[in-house]
């Protein structure tokens, strides 16, 4: 068994695209068992509105990190590294490939390349700098690191704004910071392997559609219903919103199943969007 066969192969793609079907084929042809990156996928009790793989999907090839946190407990990208990270290392000491699947870009992004090493905001300075004109501003960062302002649409009050801070925040140039993480990344990148599904707009809607009709009749009011705690980023999963809105009496059955619909297609779109940056996943056209 070659180092090679052994490293993750990463299968993504927007919401409803395939990529649990996909990913079960994939493990069967490398000998290689599942590991979940979606976000809302890791919590126990939201498996019909997170479109979790089924029972039966699950039983045909080893799955992990499927319902391991509780609704009431947040999660975010690095707690994901913290959870993902052990698993693939224990499923390669077995001689097995990781297969990792998922539509959350922060969290393979956190997984693949890292945390970019970007200050955090600081509230402080955000509340000097928003009392300063664009003018102002513009300035300070011409001053300060004239690269990054050359390359910065000055128009924009909060990309001026975001690129100062990380100068002050870290002491160096944002174009410096910018330019070690994106050589940094390319040559992680170059080491990965990994596909990217993609369909036309008029296919992903119609399964969009067709996943929401049977998350609606399949037992996702019981399962909002059942839920009477959640953490802030759970609530966040499409669909758990407009479902709680129907039990409530709020909306009816087919405005529920429009919201859901439009919020998916909406996401799916960024999903897209993110996933077309990262050059090193391949195209596969289905």
């Amino acid at each position: 068994m070659t180092s090679v066969s052994l490293q993750p192969i990463y299968i993504c793609g927007p919401t409803a695209s395939g990529k649990s079907s996909l990913a079960i084929g994939m493990a069967r042809e490398h000998d290689g068992e599942i590991v979940n990156a979606d976000a809302f996928q890791l919590y126990h009790g939201l498996e019909i509105v997170s479109a979790a793989p089924s029972a039966d999907e699950r039983a045909q090839v080893p799955h992990h990190l499927y319902g391991v946190l509780e609704p009431t407990e947040s999660a975010d990208a690095q707690l994901y590294v913290k959870l993902a990270k052990p698993v693939i290392a224990e499923i390669q000491s077995r001689g097995k490939t990781p297969i990792i699947t998922g539509g959350s870009g922060l969290y393979l992004k956190f997984l693949t390349h890292g945390a970019a090493p970007l200050p955090t905001g600081d509230n402080v300075l955000r509340a000097e700098m928003d009392s300063l004109s664009l003018e102002e501003l513009v300035e300070k960062l011409t001053i300060l690191d004239p690269v990054e302002a050359s390359r910065t649409a000055l128009q924009n009050r909060r990309f001026v704004s975001r690129a100062l801070e990380i100068c002050i925040l870290s002491g160096q140039k944002a174009s410096d910071l910018r330019d070690g993480w994106e050589k940094q990344t390319a040559e992680i990148s170059s080491k990965l392997r990994g596909i990217v599904i993609q369909r036309t707009r008029e296919d992903l809607h119609a399964r969009i559609a067709l996943r929401t009709k049977a998350m609606l009749d399949g037992g996702a009011l019981e399962e909002v219903a059942a839920m009477s705690a959640i953490s802030s980023n759970c609530e966040k999963a499409i669909g758990f919103r407009e479902v709680r809105s129907l039990l409530t009496g709020e909306i009816d059955r087919a405005t529920c199943e429009d919201l859901i619909n439009a919020a998916t297609r909406q996401y799916a779109k960024r999903q897209e969007t993110w996933f077309k940056r990262e050059k090193w996943l391949v195209p596969k056209v289905v």
